[in-house]
């Protein structure tokens, strides 16, 4: 697909993506104009009905040429508000494919020239007031369906305008103002407190919390220090913070989001093939349907009650809310999932997420922390100064374990103590002196060189586990020891239990050994494992449980997975961050907390849900109208008018609508914040975060940055409300 974006170079993506929507504006505009005016010609018209006469007791009204004047307007009607049916009908007659317009098309024109044919040359029965109202009614109708597309539209615009349009560029040692389009790689910007980072770096100097809620969906502000990745867009908090550019255009986060909507809001669903399928076949029965009634009607009654049977069967039948049915449930609940950092590739592959038996989890940086953590303690003294010991021996090193030892303690508050006479003793751990015992904290290489023997069913358990064990001797004695493992995320407990309440089965592939994939498939409850799998035989284990019959998710990294990503029926990567072009996964998942999965699986359903819903309303109630419309109970005195039947049609439309907002209830919701606006620019912000706020004639007023603060100071008046 040609990205929104190729070759905009001044242009910034909020122009282009203006552009792109331009002619929704267009068509919004145009039925809006045509309903207006169709309006008011349809007031003279019902006045000068003599069915309309009669119903409200107007007899009185009679006018010379006043069925000419009838004709002319009705004719205005036709031409001026059913253009855009008519046009409609002529394009689908081209490519033959017969549906909605060409409905409503064929509908009014066989209402207006009947009419006409009576007014000229014979007949007493008309239907320009059923016409007028008839055309009316499918204007709203077309303007409310234009306006939802229009909105859905729109949102990839909001997502666009987080990012600013100015940066804060050093160069040469001072600070130019530039275009974000500008910023080059390697670029280095300055970000003062309150003002949007400029496009996706990294920080080089300064710390700062910063809002990165369009990027995770959480709106607490999130730590910012040296070595850490920051988004474009995002809103930096009270530091100040020099970022060297890492990408620039299309290559930044919110940039690729934005193409990643546009395909999946243009990409086809199985639900909606079955809704194009669905509109032929009802143009097919209504255009049966509408001829039967027509013919035994006439044969039955007289030719003006077959024409109004045959014509009503076309308005009931014209499938507005059948064309709007999927779109808006798409729209919905893109949005939902994008502001949840929540990323679909292909719409079709997360419809069939919501039919998923089993999920296939990557253990390291999935499931765990891809990092060292203490998961046990075994102590034979007083457990704080156990980690307290060990922690102020391992803070001379620089071995992986002994990191994760020291910032266990920091985490628990332990005191670091000063040592002495401290020695590495390679291979086998670290010595010093503490308040002059001699701590010795080392496997079991160094129990061995001490001729220390340690008999523990504890730590025989821990090491069944496949978990690292780290010995603390004081003085010629072990006094406890530390059990190190890869670390499991807390989020993961959860999100296995909550799948499996679903009925997914879970299952884990790790290259790791069997203890250590027993341990942690112990400990979350998966009801199954695969260990020692190298990364290309991953993809082979999903095969076998495809081939067993069951439809398989996997979740994984998608660097060392992507093999098995593409093998599996949808293909998840989690913890992407900013990496949003991952071309291995199905499903992008932004933060690393698996409980996302379960979100992504419960939109999905609840999307198909609404999608099946739709469809159902909108074609299902045809069987009922259709019949109804063609006379079946007029024995009864049960009728339908053509005017009665837009209004049907119309209302189903709008049902359609309200029932794909729904979806949003069902959607991950932000924590609420009250968000101020700046004055100025118009963004909204936390006023915890803002850049600066002033008193003004009573009133406080929040700045963004410094340049709103200075543009509002030269001209206040210009930027308050009274």
């Amino acid at each position: 697909m040609e990205t929104i974006f190729k070759e905009i170079e001044e242009e910034t993506v909020v122009e282009a993506l203006s552009a792109h929507r331009h002619h929704h504006v267009h068509r919004v505009e145009e039925f809006k104009q045509r309903l207006w005016i169709s309006l008011t010609l349809t007031i003279p018209i019902l006045l000068l009905s003599e069915t309309i006469q009669k119903w409200l007791g107007l007899g009185w009204i009679k006018i010379s040429f006043q069925k000419e004047i009838l004709s002319l307007l009705s004719l205005i009607v036709y031409l001026y508000g059913g253009w855009p049916f008519l046009r409609g009908l002529v394009d689908e007659a081209k490519d033959k494919q017969p549906g909605m317009m060409t409905l409503v098309g064929v509908a009014i024109s066989v209402a207006m020239f009947y009419s006409l044919g009576a007014t000229l040359i014979a007949g007493d029965m008309d239907f320009y007031w059923e016409l007028a109202t008839l055309i009316d009614v499918m204007l709203l109708g077309h303007w409310i369906e234009s306006r939802s597309i229009m909105s859905a539209s729109m949102a990839l615009e909001e997502i666009a305008r987080m990012m600013p349009t100015t940066a804060h560029l050093i160069k040469n040692g001072e600070v130019v103002d530039v275009t974000a389009a500008q910023l080059r790689k390697g670029d280095i910007v300055l970000v003062r407190p309150g003002e949007k980072i400029p496009s996706d770096g990294v920080v080089i100097e300064g710390e700062s919390h910063v809002d990165e809620s369009l990027l995770t969906g959480e709106s607490r502000p999130v730590n910012k220090g040296v070595g850490d990745n920051v988004v474009g867009g995002a809103i930096n908090g009270e530091g100040i913070l020099k970022i060297r550019v890492e990408r620039t255009g299309e290559e930044t986060y919110l940039a690729q989001v934005v193409n990643l909507i546009k395909q999946i809001q243009e990409s086809r669903s199985r639900t909606q093939d079955l809704a194009n399928r669905a509109a032929a076949l009802l143009f097919y029965a209504a255009l049966g349907s509408g001829i039967s009634a027509f013919a035994i009607w006439s044969f039955l009654a007289s030719p003006n009650i077959a024409l109004e049977r045959a014509v009503t069967v076309l308005v009931i039948a014209c499938p507005h809310a059948l064309g709007l049915a999927i779109p808006l449930v798409v729209a919905v609940s893109t949005s939902i999932t994008s502001k949840n950092g929540i990323l679909i590739r292909d719409r079709r592959v997360f419809e069939m997420l919501r039919d998923i038996d089993v999920i296939v989890f990557d253990k390291t940086g999935t499931l765990t922390t891809g990092r060292f953590g203490v998961t046990d303690i075994v102590s034979y003294t007083d457990e704080e100064e156990l980690l307290g010991l060990a922690a102020s021996i391992e803070l001379y090193s620089e071995h992986v374990i002994a990191k994760a030892i020291v910032e266990y303690a920091k985490s628990k508050g332990i005191q670091i103590h000063d040592v002495e006479e401290f020695k590495s003793l390679t291979g086998r751990g670290a010595y010093g002196k503490i308040r002059g015992s001699e701590v010795y904290v080392g496997g079991m290489n160094l129990l061995e060189s001490l001729g220390i023997d340690v008999n523990d069913a504890r730590i025989d358990e821990l090491r069944k586990e496949g978990k690292t064990i780290i010995f603390v001797v004081a003085d010629g004695e072990v006094i406890g020891a530390l059990a190190l493992a890869d670390v499991i995320r807390p989020e993961s407990y959860e999100a296995v239990k909550e799948l499996k309440k679903r009925g997914i089965k879970v299952y884990m592939v790790t290259g790791d050994s069997e203890e250590v994939a027993n341990w942690v498939a112990k400990e979350l409850g998966i009801d199954k494992f695969f260990a020692r799998v190298l990364p290309h035989e991953k993809a082979e284990k999903i095969k076998r449980l495809r081939y067993e019959g069951g439809r398989v998710a996997m979740v994984g990294d998608g660097v060392n997975d992507a093999p098995a990503l593409l093998m599996a029926d949808v293909g998840i990567a989690i913890g992407a961050g900013m990496d949003v072009a991952i071309e291995s996964a199905d499903i992008i998942l932004v933060r690393n907390d698996p409980r996302d999965v379960i979100k992504a699986i419960d939109i999905s359903r609840k999307t198909y849900s609404k999608m099946v819903q739709n469809l159902w309303w909108a074609a299902g109630y045809n069987m009922i109208t259709i019949p109804l419309a063609a006379g079946v109970l007029a024995g009864y005195g049960v009728s339908v008018p053509p005017a009665v039947g837009a209004i049907v049609m119309s209302l189903s439309t709008i049902i359609v609508a309200l029932n794909s907002q729904t979806l949003r209830r069902y959607g991950p919701r932000m924590e609420k914040r009250r968000l101020v606006t700046d004055p100025v620019c118009g963004m909204k912000i936390d006023p915890d975060t803002v850049y600066s706020k002033i008193e003004y004639e009573g009133r406080t007023l929040y700045f963004c940055s410094q340049a709103c603060e200075e543009e509002f100071k030269r001209n206040p008046r210009k930027y308050i409300r009274r």
